[in-house]
């Protein structure tokens, strides 16, 4: 593709060189530049790209596109523009062929339930026969190529180059987690959505945001940006859900468990296996627990029928799909007890989970509770989960999820913090989460739940910069099978 063409849509304020030059690539990875492509310079959170000019011009780099000019301007052509950040997303979809004008795209933003969500439309546009398309934090997916996830929405380059391969491949449908991250680093510019859905907004990321109002506003802005004729979806039993769309120029529609709405659905009775449920009038049974999946379920349900879906279609599917990997996912033991693995890594995931469990057990049996809190994240979350852990469990063991660069035990210090004396009693920490694991197995009775949260689908434990593999259900396994 000529440079004049990949420039089309963004305003650059100084070009020097030939903007006739053919591009056969684009990279903000300046490892990754080789002959004939163009380098984006991003200033980015940890890293500044500019360091990295001189490198890619001598890979092969054919045009820089950056916010501040080198002293050295010979080798290639050069392109300032005022922010790369902005202009990266819009590069990166014209060189793969404006991919979402191909496919419909939906993207799924809040706090929790993000992936659980866009999985499920995934699944459901699938067994109706559709190809599609999932960018999610376990896994991406192109039909049934599985595409391994380093971030929850990766990169604008790699994103543009995902939805390129799936509108090549026939996708009709794409279903995306969109992070906070990823509307405030505008790694999402220049894709065009044919809904949003909102789930849910908690208190996460602050060591990225630094504010509960900057994190909101970032979720915001995605719904800021949807196109007329496209359609938001956002929960109405969310004090921040109808803040999220009083700016978009889509069309809203609301989902609730509690209040009126224009989807609506009700519990009639949950057991471990499933959930017998009334949404919209109408009754369908499902293999999830749960008034949060309730929820999700609904917004599954409302974005399907937005994308031309019959309710009947929908929830005949839905009645058929399982939970995702390691999300409330139960492992029983031939003693009597379960575990249940689950992703829950902020308060209110936490609290929705043990709401879940306390809903089926109905007082019959008791709750120990395994989790630990991410390292090198937001702190002040960390006593505000073993509070909420602890309030809900008749025995909660601390330990250590992926420590990253700080030290387990600072970290369980730190939610150790938020007990009181009384809530201590019941508490014990041990920073080897394997020991840790193991010792609830011991703990548990015949009817007694062990969830084991924070980690979920992920196979491995970060220490020190390195990623060693663990993994909560095997461990799980690996008790019962020695037992």
């Amino acid at each position: 593709m000529k440079l004049s063409e990949l420039l089309k849509n963004i305003a650059p304020t100084r070009v020097i060189g030939d903007v006739d030059v053919e591009i056969t690539g684009v990279n903000i990875d300046s490892r990754k530049v080789e002959q004939g492509h163009m380098f984006i310079a991003m200033k980015g959170t940890v890293v500044d790209g500019h360091r990295f000019i001189a490198k890619a011009v001598e890979q092969g780099a054919k045009a820089i596109l950056c916010e501040e000019l080198p002293e050295d301007t010979n080798g290639c052509t050069f392109v300032q523009v005022e922010s790369t950040e902005d202009c990266a997303g819009q590069v990166a979809t014209t060189f793969y062929g404006n991919p979402t004008s191909k496919l419909k795209l939906v993207g799924v933003t809040g706090t929790n339930g993000k992936t659980t969500i866009a999985t499920l439309l995934y699944n459901i546009f699938r067994k109706m026969g559709h190809k599609c398309g999932l960018l999610s934090t376990v896994c991406n997916y192109i039909e049934d190529e599985a595409i391994p996830a380093d971030h929850t929405t990766p990169d604008p380059i790699e994103l543009n180059r995902l939805l390129g391969r799936m509108a090549d491949e026939g996708c009709e449908y794409a279903f995306m987690e969109c992070s906070s991250h990823a509307i405030h680093q505008k790694r999402i510019g220049g894709l065009k959505f044919a809904g949003g859905i909102f789930t849910n907004l908690t208190r996460d990321h602050m060591d990225y945001h630094k504010t509960f109002e900057n994190y909101r506003d970032a979720k915001k802005a995605f719904f800021d940006m949807l196109p007329k004729g496209s359609f938001a979806i956002t929960n109405a039993d969310d004090k921040n859900g109808m803040f999220m769309v009083q700016n978009t120029k889509a069309t809203v529609k609301t989902y609730s468990t509690q209040r009126m709405a224009d989807l609506k659905a009700r519990i009639i009775e949950c057991h471990f296996e499933g959930m017998y449920l009334d949404i919209d009038g109408r009754e369908v049974g499902v293999q999830f627990i749960g008034k949060f999946n309730v929820s999700n379920l609904l917004a599954v349900y409302g974005a399907a029928t937005m994308l031309g879906k019959q309710p009947e279609d929908v929830l005949l599917v839905m009645s058929t799909l399982k939970s995702v990997s390691g999300r409330l996912e139960p492992i029983s033991s031939p003693e009597g007890w379960t575990a249940i693995v689950d992703y829950a890594h902020t308060p209110d995931a936490l609290e929705n989970v043990l709401n879940a469990i306390h809903e089926v057990l109905d007082g019959k049996g008791k709750i120990i509770t395994v989790c630990g809190a991410g390292g090198n994240r937001d702190k002040g979350k960390r006593p505000l989960m073993a509070r909420e852990a602890v309030k809900q469990s008749d025995r909660l063991v601390i330990t250590s999820d992926n420590p990253r660069f700080e030290e387990p035990q600072d970290i369980i210090n730190d939610m150790l913090a938020g007990l009181d004396q009384q809530q201590m009693k019941k508490t014990i920490s041990i920073a080897d989460r394997r020991e840790a694991i193991r010792t609830a197995c011991m703990m548990a009775q015949k009817g007694d739940v062990i969830l084991i949260a924070g980690k979920g689908h992920e196979d491995y434990q970060e220490i020190k910069g390195v990623k060693h593999h663990f993994d909560d259900r095997e461990e799980v396994r690996k008790i019962i099978a020695d037992a």
